[in-house]
């Protein structure tokens, strides 16, 4: 008998080499029906593999969490191919994985699929599924793989078996007459999947290189039950139209250029919302003892390869020789700059925590195919802050940074939790200091959150240390990765960093990476989109617009105006010359947050017609009462 220890601290005992399906038939009836897969000891794995071992086992479902849907997704994603084989028999298979959202999968074919295609693929899909079929895993010896995708005629899966190290297990997971080269995990059978929809598709690289072969890339998505994927449907409908590269164009915010990639040009309007949202940070961190820096865009290769992100980031960077020949790269982080900064005189155990926080224009070679309006960029300011602490200031300065985090999601009205990333395949350092590092981020987490009221992310987190990740969900109910607290202790002692402690010898500090926001400008695109481009008022970069009602009373217009500049307002003035009702339209479209409408009546008793955005028609008020009754609303937002 072996003893597995569930989710719940609970323990059970089963027969050795019972597969996970048949433990959580012993759970419950109902939990076998609805779990997709399994974490055995930190690893993902399939429902039938077999436990030979004590060991701890936390069972997946799609309700449960992402690993649960995206075994569920990846299953998904081979019956599209098998349907595809089936009505297109010529066409290669490359890849499908599952995503974050959905699943996609690559399709060398000589022609894009068309949306009639996309038709006849979605309703074959739903006979395979219907056909219930019984999915089987089974490895190959690297030859035998080779020589089965050889037989199928399969050549971007001989190339992924080539490309296998030596010794390598290969598995292979069949449906039918439908055999794929895969990992897993997948689930028992077509027939667990019930409702299906293709999304979209486009063209992709083989490998995600330009100078490969274009593929077909078809997205699609999956659930359980028709509501959830009716309610899906509706959700990306209703994010088209909130899209925040439609609405940046449409509100006069940014707009991206196609000799820029990956750049955004912000326009006044914009960039005044990005200033309001720095100095909005500032304030927050200068009050926490922050103290602000500025370091170079270009550094030698010397300082990136002191700091790992030459062997472990360099195809990220834009890099170049300078005119002496000697390696240089646009900084893709701002860590190495802190730590520069950090350097440059003597520090004492006084001086810690030493929080150092910048806003510096960063770049990062992403492919072109991963460009996504603010989302992804090549260039962006990172909200970044490097805290160098000592051990015993681990948990108050994460508590610290959780409580900034609480007051700027607070603000944009944000709920967000906590989840903990693990070491890497490709982690630096040693492995002690690792498990050290995330024992301590553990206790931290537990404390603030209780044991249970964090998730973890096994293998996510930075090559250099574990870390915090902090995520929340918008009004679309969309999953978002913001923030993240990064423990470190592996460049301070590449650096050689010291302090001088209490009794006068040299101790390494550890030092926090860490960013609220992730970027200004990714933050910008999500709010734009949660908040359907109607900023709260006092982020938004035109808070009031004067609406004369004609020329002559444009005078009066301007007067208006000027008060509330004079009051810190940001206010405009809509000087065509177009009836009120086409102003009054044209400035709920921009989603101005008020609307003054002055004309004669106004004019005479020194008053402002108030539209609200929200409210409608408010009627006349004082100019100095409309004045406060702003400055009160931003202030309720902001204190």
């Amino acid at each position: 008998m072996i003893k597995i220890t569930l989710k719940d601290g609970s323990n059970i005992e089963v027969d050795e080499g019972t597969s996970v399906i048949d433990v959580a038939k012993q759970i419950s009836e109902g939990l076998a029906r609805v779990a997709t897969c399994a974490t055995v000891n930190g690893k993902v794995q399939d429902l039938r593999y077999e436990i030979k071992e004590d060991c701890m086992l936390n069972i997946h479902t799609f309700e449960s969490d992402l690993e649960g849907k995206k075994a569920y997704w990846h299953t998904t994603s081979h019956i599209m191919a098998q349907a595809i084989k089936r009505l297109f028999p010529e066409v290669k298979l490359a890849i499908g994985p599952a995503i974050d959202e959905g699943f996609y999968y690559d399709f060398d074919t000589k022609n894009p699929f068309t949306d009639e295609d996309k038709l006849k693929i979605e309703a074959e899909m739903k006979k395979i599924i219907k056909e219930d079929l019984p999915i089987e895993k089974f490895t190959l010896t690297r030859e035998e793989a080779i020589k089965l995708m050889k037989e199928k005629e399969e050549p971007y899966k001989v190339e992924l078996i080539e490309d296998l190290p030596e010794g390598e297990e290969i598995t292979f997971y069949k449906q039918g007459e439908f055999t794929d080269l895969c990992a897993g995990p997948h689930l028992m059978s077509t027939g667990k999947v019930k409702s299906v929809k293709i999304l979209s598709s486009s063209a992709a690289y083989w490998r995600g290189d330009s100078n490969k072969q274009v593929l077909q890339r078809i997205y699609g998505i999956s659930y359980p039950k028709a509501s959830q994927l009716e309610e899906y449907i509706t959700m990306i409908e209703e994010a088209k139209k909130r899209d925040h590269r439609k609405l940046g164009k449409e509100l006069d915010l940014f707009f991206f250029d196609e000799t820029a990639p990956g750049m955004a040009y912000w326009l006044p309007k914009g960039f005044k919302m990005m200033n309001i949202l720095i100095d909005f940070w500032r304030k927050e961190h200068e009050k926490r003892g922050y103290q602000e820096f500025s370091g170079p865009q270009l550094n030698s290769s010397v300082l990136w390869k002191i700091s790992g992100h030459w062997d472990h980031y360099k195809e990220d960077m834009f890099v170049l020789t300078d005119m002496d020949g000697n390696e240089q790269a646009l900084k893709p982080m701002n860590c190495p700059n802190a730590i520069k900064v950090y350097q440059s005189k003597l520090r004492s155990y006084k001086d810690l925590p030493l929080r150092f926080n910048d806003i510096d224009v960063i770049h990062r070679n992403e492919k072109s195919g991963q460009l996504n309006g603010l989302f992804r960029v090549r260039m962006f300011r990172q909200d970044d802050a490097h805290n160098f602490i000592r051990e015993d200031q681990i948990g108050t300065e994460i508590k610290d940074i959780v409580e900034i985090a609480k007051k700027i999601y607070g603000i944009f009205g944000l709920d967000f939790k906590l989840t903990l990333s693990t070491r890497p395949d490709d982690y630096m350092g040693e492995i002690e200091v690792w498990n050290k590092a995330e024992n301590d981020l553990k206790n931290v987490l537990e404390e603030i959150c209780g044991k249970d009221g964090y998730t973890i992310n096994e293998g996510d987190g930075a090559f250099y240390g574990p870390k915090i990740d902090i995520k929340m969900k918008d009004c679309l109910n969309r999953e978002w990765q913001m923030g993240t607290v990064q423990l470190d202790f592996q460049l301070p002692q590449r650096f050689n960093l010291s302090y001088i402690d209490t009794d006068g010898t040299k101790k390494t500090p550890i030092l926090v990476h860490r960013a609220l926001f992730g970027s200004f400008e990714r933050f910008i695109g999500i709010i734009t989109e949660h908040f359907a481009g109607a900023f709260p008022i006092w982020l938004a970069p035109v808070q009031v617009r004067v609406l004369p009602i004609s020329e002559l009373h444009m005078e009066y217009a301007n007067k208006v105006k000027e008060q509330l500049e004079k009051s810190g307002i940001r206010v405009e003035i809509d000087e065509r010359s177009e009836k009120i009702g086409y102003k009054i339209r044209e400035a709920q479209l921009q989603k101005i947050p008020y609307m003054l409408v002055v004309g004669e009546k106004e004019q005479e008793s020194e008053t402002v017609g108030v539209r609200s955005r929200k409210d409608g028609d408010i009627g006349a008020m004082e100019i100095q009462k409309f004045i406060d009754k702003v400055k009160e609303e931003v202030e309720n937002f902001v204190k």
